[in-house]
């Protein structure tokens, strides 16, 4: 859905404080377990206290995304092919999109972000770096599967970077080309969007 001049906006509270809390929370333990995963401290006690941490926030996301209201709820913006490949057509206008919450394609970036930390934190349960650092549940599992499961976690981690690293780009498409400022609402909780 493109914006043009025939649809007036208005103002409007979107992100309430705990979907931003989550938001900027969750992008600080990403980074911060990311950076002490790849350049230490040898010993990564600090990196599994930022997983459990993800893992977490991961849950509650998952609940609120289940049993909350819109536009948080799951039910509010995952769409149908349809109006995700019309919403896809339409991402190059030059005009904001005012959507309400998250578009048709912001909707999958949510759910597959969710995923690949829902795998990275399931995996690193598991993980053993054969030297010092092994996860809580690395006990139970056999060699094997432990050297997969720590395989799966560093291919697992360059996904994270890479939809990371789309997320921030998309957002700044938004700003500099859209000309919507998705950050401010991320901070304010206001957003202009479609009447």
């Amino acid at each position: 859905m493109a914006n043009d001049a025939e649809h007036s906006t208005a103002t409007r509270y979107i992100w309430d404080v705990p979907a931003r809390l989550f938001h900027w929370l969750l992008a600080a333990l990403v980074i911060t377990g990311w950076i002490l995963g790849e350049f230490g401290p040898f010993i990564k006690t600090w990196h599994f206290y930022c997983g459990y941490a993800i893992g977490c926030l991961v849950v509650l996301r998952i609940l609120r995304g289940l049993f909350g209201t819109p536009p948080h709820s799951f039910g509010s913006f995952i769409y149908g092919s349809r109006a995700t490949l019309d919403y896809a057509r339409s991402i190059f206008e030059r005009a904001p999109s005012n959507w309400p919450g998250h578009n048709p394609l912001g909707g999958l970036s949510v759910i597959a972000l969710l995923a690949v930390l829902a795998v990275q934190v399931s995996t690193g349960l598991f993980a053993d770096d054969d030297i010092l650092n092994k996860g809580p549940l690395a006990i139970y599992a056999s060699t094997g599967l432990r050297s997969t499961l720590t395989a799966i976690h560093e291919i697992n981690s360059k996904i994270i970077l890479a939809l990371v690293a789309l997320h921030v780009g998309v957002v700044l498409f938004y700003l500099f080309w859209k000309r919507e400022n998705l950050i401010k609402a991320m901070i304010t909780g206001h957003k202009q969007v479609r009447k």
